[in-house]
C-alpha cells in the first residue's frame, strides 16, 4: 500500500518560504551537528514527490541533495528542462495527486516523501498524507508562503510525539487520523 509523508519546516507563523520564495530565513538555522531526523526519515522512503516550486528553489544545488528518485508535478516544466547532470535522478509529471501516486504504487514504490507547500495541500485534500513531521523555526516572517491553505473539511490529526532541540526548533509528529 502507497502512503505519503511529509518532513518539513515552518516558520512560527506557518510559512515555509517568502513570498519570493526564499528560505534564507530557514538555512540560517542549519546546525550540522543538530540532528533533526531528516537522515532517519529519508531513510525508509522511495521517492521524492516535490511541486515546481520546491523544483525551482533546490534545481541549482550542487551536489544534488536527493539520493532518492524525485518526480516533480508540474504542469509548466517538461523532460526538457533536466539538467544534463540530473538526467535519471529526476523527471516531471503533470498527473493529479491520485493520478502520481497510482503511477508510483505501480513502479513498485511505497513510501512517498511529499515535499512543497501547495503540493502537501493537494495531498491532504486527496486523502493522500499518511503523518506530518513539522518543524517550527524561532522565527515570524509575518507574510510568505503558507504551508497550509483553505480546506473543504477539518483533517483530524493525532499528534504523536514533540521534541525540542538546543537551537530553539520545535518539532512535532502527526498521523492524519482514519
Amino acid at each position: 500500500m502507497i502512503s505519503g509523508h511529509v518532513f518539513i519546516a515552518t516558520s512560527l507563523d506557518g510559512f515555509i518560504a517568502r513570498t519570493d520564495g526564499d528560505i534564507g530565513w530557514l538555512l540560517e538555522r542549519d546546525d550540522p551537528l543538530e540532528d533533526h531526523g531528516y537522515d532517519d526519515f529519508i531513510e525508509n522512503i522511495d521517492v521524492i514527490l516535490m511541486g515546481r516550486g520546491t523544483y525551482e528553489s533546490v534545481q541549482h544545488v550542487r551536489p544534488w541533495p536527493y539520493a532518492r528518485p524525485v518526480l516533480i508535478l508540474s504542469g509548466t516544466l517538461d523532460e526538457q528542462h533536466i539538467p544534463a547532470e540530473l538526467t535519471g535522478k529526476i523527471r516531471f509529471s503533470t498527473c493529479s495527486p491520485t493520478q502520481a501516486m497510482t503511477m508510483l504504487a505501480a513502479e513498485g514504490h511505497q513510501r512517498v516523501y511529499v515535499d512543497g507547500g501547495r503540493i502537501i495541500q493537494s495531498f491532504l485534500q486527496a486523502g493522500l498524507i499518511a503523518d506530518l513531521v513539522i518543524t517550527h523555526i524561532p522565527v515570524l516572517l509575518g507574510q510568505g508562503r503558507a504551508l497550509f491553505g483553505a480546506l473543504p473539511g477539518d483533517i483530524p490529526l493525532v499528534h504523536e510525539h514533540t521534541r525540542t532541540f538546543a537551537s530553539g526548533l520545535v518539532q512535532s509528529r502527526y498521523r492524519v487520523a482514519s
